[in-house]
């Protein structure tokens, strides 16, 4: 396409504001490891918030999206809808532990809650493994998106698209650091959501879709609306809503949806002011992630249905791509050539932006993992704060660089995201019950971070499409978890000096802790005062009316848009109600 003198004005306006915020706040994010890498812990829960739901609005998600309601349906989204009760029970349960603890890093948690050489063994493998490993592959999928975005829209190559993108994204985020990437998260924030209601306006109304109306009921469409899977259909229903509703949730760990928290969303609480900030921030993010975000993508991802029906269509309208990267997920970024000058400029700015914003955070968080629970804990540990900062900018280009260069093998995102969710099956109940169950040790973490990781690489690589990806999921996340539960009672339990003191410092609610508190109250150790039930029930209650508030306000917007207003009552009602709950819940 040609882009004109508008168009490249909006996008050389968005990188210099980029570069602008990052320079701005370079002296005092170059302060210390703290500075850099929490901004302080000095950051209010609205711009938390934001800058959680920037990142995980990535250029692949719109593409991601696009893939899966053109193969399975509107219905297909709940592959990642089903993450919100994940979202949730970090808000109301593991949020205010996070902000507890006080560390700099997730990481840290292991020395925390585990003893011995099998904990520092167990923080600084994952450092690598989720900091350098898990955390390129993710960053090589975003990276993706780019090279489609620019091949699609600008003419570009691969290797130009990720140069121009990447440098500017690695020097606003290695100058600037955490509250950098925070503030700059904000503007990007507002301009992707601008661009892509815009988009999703214009692109509704082109003459070959012909408005809202003609798109929900054209014969391309109508098959793909349903919010549920038909009951008829047991194959989808089973992969689409049961699975990932009844185990996917709380088995895998997938970034940003880590059940009890992880990764950058973690980072984020322990930047925070202070524990009512933590949770103001994630409840943010979750209803902002699934309510004010999908719409506008679904909405593009049907009209393309229309236009580009299959994918020779897109080969045919494309023909100098190339043919190794066209698939259904290319769509989102065909649809956006109907654009206008002008917007889209804006629309490419928006869709660099949410690139910009989910690579600098990955890159922030790895270069955290690299720096302190790498470098300081096992090569240096009397390094200087500004020498790890400067180590901190060094990891944020390598880490770049690396994911720049996987992604000119990958192909197809929703390939990547199986991969992703697999690698992590099984995982997810470790990381849910170890606040609250005092036998989990290192040996547990460690076997279940092993065993999925093998299982994946068995499915994925070594029977590649022998079984369908529920099926894998199911037995990925019942071989890990026999493994890892296995593996908790044939080694020793966590020192009774490390369990006590985390058990004062934390305050999880006391009952998978009795053992250690009838120990410790005994010898002297932990005193009656300190011993506390916890509030779990109303910390329950608060989870299961937020989830019910955003799912019905995730329905209500996708009836309205049907012209199904009976319904969209319904969803409206059932979210008032979870609504009034979940604000009796918050003053209890």
């Amino acid at each position: 396409m040609t882009l004109s003198t508008l168009d490249w004005s909006f996008i050389a306006g968005f990188f210099l504001l980029s570069l602008y915020i990052g320079i701005r706040v370079s002296r005092q994010s170059g302060k210390s490891s703290s500075d850099f890498f929490l901004s302080g812990r000095s950051m209010p829960w609205w711009l938390l918030g934001v800058s959680m739901v920037a990142t995980t609005f990535s250029a692949d998600t719109p593409n991601l999206v696009t893939d899966i309601v053109r193969k399975n349906g509107v219905s297909g989204n709940w592959e990642w809808w089903a993450f919100l009760i994940t979202g949730m029970m970090t808000v109301f349960i593991y949020a205010k532990l996070w902000r507890r603890s006080g560390i700099l890093t997730d990481l840290e948690f292991y020395e925390l809650r585990y003893s011995g050489k099998e904990a520092a063994f167990l923080r600084g493998f994952r450092a690598i493994y989720l900091g350098v490993v898990f955390n390129i592959l993710i960053m090589a999928t975003v990276c993706l998106a780019a090279i489609k975005i620019g091949s699609t829209l600008i003419g570009l190559s691969p290797v130009q698209t990720l140069l121009i993108a990447s440098v500017v994204t690695v020097a606003y985020s290695a100058i600037g650091g955490l509250k950098g990437i925070i503030l700059t998260d904000f503007f990007q924030f507002i301009i992707a959501m601008i661009g892509t209601v815009w988009a999703a306006v214009v692109i509704v109304n082109l003459p070959e879709v012909g408005g809202l109306t003609a798109l929900i009921e054209h014969e391309n469409v109508v098959g793909k609306l349903d919010l549920i899977p038909s009951f008829s259909n047991t194959d989808a229903l089973i992969s689409l809503l049961i699975i990932p509703l009844a185990v996917q949730w709380w088995a895998a760990y997938y970034p940003g949806s880590e059940p009890g928290g992880g990764g950058y969303v973690v980072q984020r609480m322990l930047a925070a002011k202070d524990e009512k900030n933590a949770i103001g921030a994630t409840l943010f993010f979750n209803i902002a992630n699934y309510v004010l975000r999908p719409w506008p993508w679904i909405l593009i991802a049907l009209a393309s249905l229309i236009i580009f029906p299959d994918k020779a269509a897109i080969s045919a309208a494309f023909p100098n791509i190339d043919q190794a990267v066209v698939d259904d997920d290319l769509a989102y970024s065909a649809m956006l050539t109907y654009l206008p000058s002008g917007l889209l400029g804006l629309v490419i700015a928006s869709l660099i932006a949410a690139f910009m914003s989910t690579i600098s955070t990955h890159l922030n968080w790895g270069s955290s993992y690299i720096v302190n629970d790498f470098y300081k804990r096992f090569i240096d540990p009397e390094v200087s704060e500004r020498r790890m900062v400067w180590v901190g900018r060094l990891s944020t280009v390598l880490l770049m660089a690396v994911a720049a260069v996987l992604a000119l093998f990958l192909q197809n995102a929703k390939r990547a995201f199986d991969i992703i969710v697999l690698m992590g099956a099984g995982t997810g109940l470790l990381f849910i019950l170890r606040w609250f169950w005092w036998r989990i040790n290192a040996y547990s973490e460690l076997t279940a971070m092993v065993v999925s990781f093998v299982v994946a690489m068995v499915f994925k690589f070594g029977m590649p499409g022998y079984l369908p990806s529920h099926v894998e999921l199911i037995l990925g996340v019942l071989i890990t978890t026999v493994a890892w539960v296995s593996v908790t009672f044939m080694t020793p339990p966590v020192g009774e000096e490390t369990l006590v003191s985390f058990y004062k410092l934390i305050k999880p609610h006391s009952g998978g802790w009795r053992p250690v508190i009838e120990k410790g109250v005994a010898n002297g150790a932990l005193e009656e005062s300190q011993v506390t039930t916890g509030q779990l029930p109303r910390e329950l209650a608060g989870m299961f009316s937020g989830i019910f508030l955003v799912y019905g306000l995730l329905f209500t917007t996708g009836f309205v848009l049907y012209g199904e207003m009976q319904y969209a009552l319904v969803g409206f009602v059932i979210s008032a109600i979870a609504g009034w709950g979940l604000w009796r819940s918050w003053q209890a």
